[in-house]
């Protein structure tokens, strides 16, 4: 694309607009994408990494590598960045010296770049508002597999602005709530009124946290080749701040599917941004090793380097399923999480792994690999601890009627292993749940013989 038709494109009105309702032109570094930045140097082994958003010139909102007293901004036309803004796509430049696109382009922040790619990143509305990239001081052939991390990475500042998006929702409905209040002192003769403006400003509170707490898993689950897979989750009765539990199932390389099920420590917006960065995180790190501790171990040291004054650690469970001489085979870690259970077909349960220190707490936490052979009618059930911790009265519903209720679930699919799990839980709970529960479950389908 020209120059002249690369210009139009960025200084597109809607796409502008969108840039200025997302609040981060001229805004100062945060930690929320500054942990990115640090974890995209770190997975690519390269001196800098910046997200930047663009209206009429490019200005950076996180940067590693750059020096202290780098320009934060540069006219848009001598940006390297107005081309994934015009194309819509990622770029991949091995050498920017040698590349027509790039050729007249301006230094960045004092740093000589030899090598440059980068990511749109999107708002909610499909609007491109600026660029996730990685730059090397000498040249890099980008493969296939990074421009999936760098992508990965540009999703992950994207659903942190979407979040944003959304928590400001949450405190507007908040607002509006302590104003009704304050009208209620003054006019007591609509009392009636403002009670139910304020019950109705409570349920949409709820409302946008459980909205937000969707957000932070997979709207449905893939389609895997030759596996079953079903999930439950049943939020908390009387939460109204999102907490930390999430699971995501995806593909990380060509015949090679990831599992994982974890919470975060804690509620509330801070334990959200964790969620989204771990699950972006995880997804990351996956395409580079099929081993599962190693992919945890990355995310622990992306959870390090993010650490603030308040402590923020999670627990979860990771499984690489992929095909080996022809039989389904799940490698599983657990980093502090329930232990997955494994279900064969004959009906004996069985322990997935051995159970690993939690993540973000230790710069080097004992995480410990297992190796699962699967047949046809086995499976994996991963779960979180509001399902063990189930309580009527003092009594929890505890491992052992767990297991004692995925022994006894007939052979089916696994949509049916999780309500039958799901039952037994909830004919054992008095009351409503105080605890929010997931349950996962990855199924090799029953061979069924064919009678002619």
């Amino acid at each position: 694309m020209s120059v002249e038709g690369a210009a139009a494109v960025v200084g597109e009105p809607s796409r502008l607009a969108a840039v200025s309702d997302s609040g981060l032109v001229g805004s100062e570094p945060e930690e929320p994408f500054d942990r990115l930045t640090v974890l995209a140097s770190l997975v690519f082994d390269v001196p800098v990494a910046v997200f930047t958003v663009i209206d009429h010139e490019q200005a950076w909102v996180s940067a590693n590598g750059l020096p202290a007293n780098a320009e934060r901004s540069i006219p848009v036309e001598q940006s390297f960045f107005n081309h994934v803004i015009a194309t819509g796509e990622t770029v991949l430049v091995d050498d920017v010296r040698g590349d027509a696109r790039t050729l007249d382009h301006a230094p960045f922040g004092a740093i000589e770049v030899v090598a440059f790619a980068g990511a749109p990143i999107r708002a909610t509305s499909g609007e491109i508002l600026g660029v996730f990239c990685v730059m090397d001081t000498a040249p890099h052939a980008w493969t296939a597999r990074e421009a999936v991390i760098l992508e990965t990475l540009a999703a992950a500042v994207s659903h942190e602005i979407a979040l944003r998006a959304a928590l400001a929702g949450e405190h507007e409905a908040r607002d509006s709530a302590e104003r009704a209040a304050d009208e209620a002192e003054i006019a007591a003769n609509a009392s009636s009124t403002v009670a139910a403006t304020l019950r109705e400003s409570g349920h949409r509170s709820a409302d946008l946290a459980r909205t937000l707490q969707q957000s932070l898993l997979p709207p449905h689950l893939p389609v895997v080749p030759g596996v079953d897979l079903a999930a439950h989750y049943l939020p908390a009765a009387y939460g109204e701040e999102v907490v930390g539990d999430f699971y995501d199932v995806f593909e990380s390389s060509p015949g090679s599917w990831c599992v994982l099920l974890g919470d975060v420590c804690g509620k509330g917006p801070e334990a959200a941004a964790v969620t989204a960065m771990a699950r972006y995180t995880l997804r990351a790190a996956a395409v580079r090793t099929v081993r599962p501790s190693k992919v945890l171990g990355t995310l622990n040291t992306a959870l390090l380097h993010q650490r603030t004054d308040e402590e923020r650690y999670l627990t979860v469970a990771f499984g690489c399923l992929r095909k080996v001489g022809g039989k389904l085979v799940m490698g599983l870690s657990s980093a502090g999480h329930p232990k997955p259970l494994v279900r064969r077909a004959g009906g004996h349960v069985e322990v997935g792994c051995p159970t690993g220190m939690p993540l973000g707490l230790f710069d080097r936490p004992t995480l410990r690999d297992a190796r699962i052979e699967l047949e046809p009618g086995d499976a994996v059930v991963f779960y979180s601890d509001g399902v063990t911790e189930a309580r009527r009265e003092r009594d929890e519903f505890g491992i052992d009627r767990l297991v004692a209720a995925i022994a006894g679930a007939p052979l089916g699919d696994a949509a049916s292993l999780v309500q039958h799990i799901h039952a037994a839980v909830a004919g054992f709970r008095h009351g409503l749940p105080r605890d929010d529960t997931a349950v996962l479950v990855v199924q090799v389908p029953p061979f069924r013989p064919c009678y002619g």
